[in-house]
């Protein structure tokens, strides 16, 4: 049975992760597409009957909030939340595409940027905790945690663990 080297095994978590990086992307630019769906639309009407579709009652303290922003967004709202999602996007694609080719940059980027949602993500969670805070927060957590090992074994060793692929 031929043995992995510890290269190997590194370069195959960072293609998880860019994976993961990439899906992100996909689902933030899904978003950004089903934003601009809503142009021209009724949303107050719309962010009513979604708060009948939950069975939620619509006088209590959250769904109002959300009423009220439907109520109040523009479609020049839209475009720039729209606009948003599609920067993010093409962020999170250049840095999975990095990631996959191994380049250090991406690394030190996605430890940065993921560490940096860190402490939103748990102040959501003590705010109330859902399965999907606590999955994201973890999710988040383990790419950080993975980075910054890839990082340390590659100034440990004096060279790139992950060279480029080839």
């Amino acid at each position: 049975m031929e043995k992995v080297s510890e290269k190997e095994r590194l370069q195959k978590g960072l293609r998880i992760v860019s994976v993961v990086e990439g899906a992100k992307g996909l689902l933030v630019l899904f978003v950004g597409f089903g934003l601009l769906e809503l142009l021209h639309k009724d949303l107050h009407a719309a962010a009513e009957q979604i708060v009948r579709t939950l069975h939620l009652n619509p006088a209590s303290h959250y769904p109002r909030i959300f009423i009220d922003a439907a109520y109040h967004t523009t479609d020049g709202k839209l475009w720039a939340m729209a606009f948003s999602a599609m920067l993010y996007s093409v962020v999170r694609f250049v840095e999975s595409v990095a990631l996959w080719l191994n380049q250090q940059w991406a690394e030190w980027f996605g430890l940065l940027t993921g560490g940096m949602y860190m402490p939103l993500e748990v102040f959501e969670i003590m705010l109330g905790a859902t399965p999907l805070k606590v999955a994201v927060l973890i999710v988040n957590a383990g790419i950080v945690a993975y980075l910054a090992y890839v990082l340390y074994q590659s100034r440990r060793t004096g060279n790139r663990t992950a060279g480029p692929a080839g």
